[in-house]
């Protein structure tokens, strides 16, 4: 990629950007009963960038802003459905990829924008990267964390015994033991039976498990991490990432991201991996690396899956000064 690739490492370092408030901020409602939350921040004749949460059904968070110079960026994030400030909460109904897919589009064609810029980590990098291939048009440049393609093996990695769990032993067991014996052999589905339960008592129960499994392992810097979030968190983030776990991401075909990565051929992209990243291994980034020809992969050392990361927070707000210079 001839605009990043050989080019000498800024000696200078960045840090946050100061915390923002919205200067604007509305609803998309969808004709499938979906209030979409979005807002936006920093200045409204910058270059506009995307946010693209994770999860699915984390929601954004203000700590997101301060990525992006906002005297340069047009800030906008927005809650993907069921989540966040979105409504209805937790719902999984009309709720796929592709439904977020046209949300991004009509969200775009609503604030009257050409081409944006695409910054998202772990399933805000699959949303970015289907959006992109069915979207080449509309998308200037991509900046991605944690990369993630919603693969079998990806989810394997996760959810069966030998993966992760071999190096979280004690927090799996903590995971796999409110599930019976005999139903361990698929743990999405296991908990997806729960997680949809008529009881809340047990869709509360669960989901808080689920959210701790995952949480536990995002971070070098907080392995003991035991943050136990509120269940109206807990519910969204957990029903909504186990339906699209479940369904293998409403994706087309195995591998599609990887199938149809050529779409990618005009669009310049940076990819932030973590080394430790036991979320998503970095071979998933460095396969997409390899495929995507205007693509720079960074992998930094003694660092795990968070953006908080000390190095990936680094490495995140050089991009976005990098991006300045289109």
């Amino acid at each position: 990629m001839a605009l990043y690739k050989n080019e000498k490492k800024n000696e200078s370092s960045h840090s946050l950007f100061p915390n923002i408030q919205p200067y604007s901020n509305s609803f998309i409602y969808t004709k499938d009963g979906y209030q979409i939350y979005f807002e936006e921040c920093g200045n409204p004749n910058g270059l506009p960038v995307f946010i693209l949460h994770g999860g699915p059904g984390a929601g954004c968070n203000p700590n997101m802003r301060k990525y992006f110079d906002p005297k340069f960026y047009r800030i906008i994030l927005f809650d993907q459905r069921g989540c966040g400030r979105s409504h209805p909460h937790a719902s999984v109904e009309n709720n796929t990829t592709w439904h977020l897919i046209d949300d991004i589009e009509n969200i775009r064609k609503k604030l009257n924008l050409n081409k944006i810029l695409i910054f998202g980590g772990s399933w805000g990098s699959t949303l970015g990267l289907i959006y992109s291939i069915n979207f080449p048009q509309n998308v200037i440049g991509m900046i991605l964390r944690g990369i993630f393609m919603m693969t079998k093996s990806e989810l394997d990695w996760f959810y069966k015994e030998g993966g992760a769990s071999l190096f979280w032993p004690e927090k799996w067991h903590d995971f796999v033991k409110m599930i019976p014996q005999d139903e361990r052999n698929n743990i999405i589905k296991a908990y997806h039976k729960r997680l949809f339960n008529n009881s809340k008592d047990l869709q509360e129960k669960y989901s808080i498990s689920w959210f701790k499994w995952e949480t536990a392992l995002a971070s070098m810097q907080n392995s003991s991490n035991n943050y136990t979030p509120s269940i109206k968190y807990a519910l969204a983030f957990s029903r909504i990432e186990n339906h699209y776990f479940i369904n293998k991401g409403f994706l087309k075909e195995e591998n599609y991201i990887l199938k149809n990565v050529v779409k990618l051929k005009d669009i310049p992209g940076i990819i932030i991996q973590g080394r430790y990243d036991m979320v998503c291994p970095p071979n998933s980034a460095y396969k997409l690396h390899d495929a995507w020809s205007k693509s720079e992969l960074k992998i930094m050392d003694f660092s795990g899956h968070a953006m908080s990361e000390p190095k990936i927070t680094q490495e995140l707000i050089e991009a976005t000064e990098k991006f300045k210079k289109l």
